[in-house]
């Protein structure tokens, strides 16, 4: 009786394992399809990985993403993909065949984000609080669809968390002596490498190219300039006076964490001026330069000895207008039609110059002013200071990486509204932007670190 008891026991045992055995493969067969992202928590230049598994193979998919920035605008992006035998699509390897992009585009669903509706493409997409993640939904969809005309069936999504700021990087206001700014350290008690960090018109203090220069081991200061001391009732009008930036300089570079002979500036577009206008100041000696689609000089007239200056919507005389009304102000900036006291005597330079152009930007004219910077330090003997990175089909505004590309932006409402033209493609300048913050990282370590 034992022995057939035991018999029967194991004849049960084996059963039971078939059958677990063959639950299991047909748990794997029909798993739940799967999204993965890594990194986890990637920083805003970093590549991601996204990859989808245990999806029908062989079939059609769209891979959609939004995101509502911090304006509560609704920003959309997708693309049709086309899954392998085993179920499974990798953007980091395959090729998107429609939709925002086309071919392999690891990070297209980010640098390819649009607003919604398409009527809101004046909107630029502009981090406020960099303490704070840019959070993306990413869903993969049934068949290849277009999300705006209709939903298809949702088969798996996943929450993505990019980030300015890594673990450990300090955001500190800074208002002392008239300056303000804000000043981002990296971890540790330092002395760190430093960069003034300048943005355009059009905005007021911002933050993000400064955070992630902190996260990558500088400190950086980013310095705001607009729309203060408007006395004398000189309403809407700029300071740009030399003692001003010449003081946010020495601020950082006498930071107890910062390496005082190790200070760069960085500046796009009109702070691309303000930095090279700075960095040839005697009292100033920045270890490097790195000027994003900057004009070669002063688009608008110094009114006072205090460096303030006239409205910039004041001299239209050189603006053109495209077929839907949007304006270039590219002509403003040639040199021969700058301010001729605006103008930086680029032979006074004395450090080594990183310039940054776009082939279509519209705003700036980069092209010749790059001639213009190459010529002029040739003849006074400093061609090897100037380093020149020239990128086709990219527009105005180069930021960093996988930043979304805005080809018209409103450039303000009062007292009119205008609409400007950056220009730039959108597959082009994605390519420009990853490209050239390689190069600003490489230039500054050679610079600041070495």
């Amino acid at each position: 009786m034992k022995v057939i008891s035991y018999i029967g026991a194991d004849r049960n045992l084996a059963f039971l394992q078939h059958f677990l055995g063959g639950l299991r493969w047909r748990s794997s067969y029909r798993s739940i399809p799967l999204l993965t992202a890594t990194p986890h928590r990637p920083l805003i230049d970093e590549q991601i990985t996204i990859k989808g598994r245990f999806l029908p193979p062989h079939c059609p998919v769209t891979l959609c993403a939004q995101i509502q920035n911090e304006d509560g605008h609704l920003w959309k992006s997708f693309a049709h993909y086309n899954t392998n035998a085993e179920g499974t699509v990798n953007l980091a390897r395959d090729c998107s065949v429609g939709g925002s992009y086309l071919g392999c585009e690891p990070m297209g669903l980010f640098w390819g984000l649009q607003p919604v509706p398409a009527a809101l493409d004046i909107l630029s997409m502009r981090k406020k609080n960099v303490e704070t993640p840019s959070v993306t939904l990413v869903s993969v969809l049934e068949g290849h669809v277009t999300p705006s005309e209709g939903h298809g069936n949702e088969l798996t999504a996943i929450t993505i968390e990019r980030w300015y700021m890594a673990p450990g990087v300090r955001r500190i206001k800074v208002c002392q002596n008239g300056i303000k700014a804000t000043l981002f350290l990296p971890p540790g008690p330092g002395p760190f490498p430093a960069m003034l960090d300048l943005w355009g018109l059009g905005r007021q203090l911002v933050e993000t190219r400064s955070a992630l220069l902190a996260s990558r081991g500088y400190a950086s200061l980013s310095l705001a300039y607009l729309g203060r001391n408007n006395s004398h009732g000189l309403e809407n009008r700029m300071c740009v006076d030399h003692s001003y930036f010449q003081s946010a300089f020495q601020l950082l570079q006498n930071h107890h964490q910062v390496c005082a002979d190790r200070v760069g500036i960085i500046g796009l577009s009109f702070g691309g001026y303000l930095s090279l206008r700075t960095a040839i100041q005697t009292a100033v000696k920045p270890s490097c330069l790195i000027c994003v689609s900057g004009p070669t000089g002063c688009m608008m007239k110094v009114i006072d000895a205090d460096g303030r200056t006239e409205l910039f919507e004041s001299d239209q005389r050189h603006w053109s207008y495209d077929d839907q009304g949007c304006v270039r102000f590219r002509e403003s900036t040639l040199p021969v039609n700058l301010c001729p006291e605006g103008r930086v005597k680029i032979e006074h330079l004395a450090c080594p110059l990183l310039y940054i152009t776009g082939e279509d930007d519209q705003i700036i004219a980069s092209k010749e002013g790059a001639n213009l910077f190459k010529e002029t330090l040739k003849a006074a003997g400093k061609s090897h200071l100037f380093t020149h990175w020239s990128y086709p089909g990219a527009g105005h505004v180069i930021e960093p990486p996988y930043t979304p590309h805005s080809r018209v932006s409103l450039w303000s409402r009062n007292p009119v509204k205008i609409v400007a033209l950056y220009g730039g493609y959108f597959a082009p300048h994605a390519v420009a932007q990853e490209d050239a913050w390689k190069k600003i990282l490489e230039f500054m370590e050679i610079n600041l670190r070495q």
